[in-house]
């Protein structure tokens, strides 16, 4: 069975730190926006509660390049700059990439952004210079709250695949026939979350 790379996000044990953000600026040095980031569901803006007082609750999402399974950016991105690969990563090569931004606005998560620093885009590559290492991701070492788990979903026996058996996950926008992704997060049951929610 061949390699399938990605992220299991166990919402339950992320405390909204931002050290995975931090993680990606020291380790890719984004010139634009964070490549990865922290949403606090259900508040008005970061760290704020939703609900009234004294039932109140909190909860966070990072989000990320999704690595989806049908990459609609690479579709529309006429330079061949971003590409598939066979083990699931989405990336960019910045020296086919003309800054055009098409795929700025094809991908649904928001997860390309472009930088007038270097009038190219950016985007996550989960570390890909890191696993060639045979080294994780570094935003998942960095993970305060031990909530992001990478390796192969397509091995049985590894833990990504062993959290996704043992417990409910769910992903996001996975009804999206366009760029549906492959990877699981695992459950929180969240208002904030039920229109993006797929069981």
């Amino acid at each position: 069975m061949p390699v399938r790379l990605g992220l299991v996000i166990d919402l339950e044990r992320c405390i909204g730190c931002g050290a995975c953000t931090v993680a990606c600026k020291v380790e890719n040095k984004p010139t634009a926006a964070p490549w990865i980031w922290v949403e606090t569901l259900g508040g008005g803006q970061k760290d704020t509660p939703t609900g009234q007082y004294p039932d109140l609750k909190m909860e966070f999402m990072p989000r990320l390049c999704m690595h989806c399974a049908n990459p609609v950016c690479v579709e529309v991105c006429h330079t061949g700059a971003l590409w598939k690969r066979e083990d699931g990563l989405v990336l960019l090569d910045k020296e086919n990439c003309d800054g055009c931004e098409a795929c700025v606005a094809a991908c649904p998560y928001g997860a390309i952004v472009y930088s007038p620093k270097t009038e190219l885009v950016e985007k996550c590559d989960l570390c890909a210079h890191r696993i060639e290492q045979g080294l994780e991701p570094f935003c998942v070492v960095c993970c305060e709250g031990q909530a992001m788990h990478f390796g192969d979903l397509n091995n049985p026996a590894g833990e990504v695949s062993r959290l996704v058996a043992d417990r409910d996950t769910f992903t996001l926008l996975h009804g999206n026939e366009i760029c549906q992704y492959d990877w699981d997060w695992l459950s929180i049951w969240s208002d904030a979350l039920a229109a993006e929610r797929v069981p």
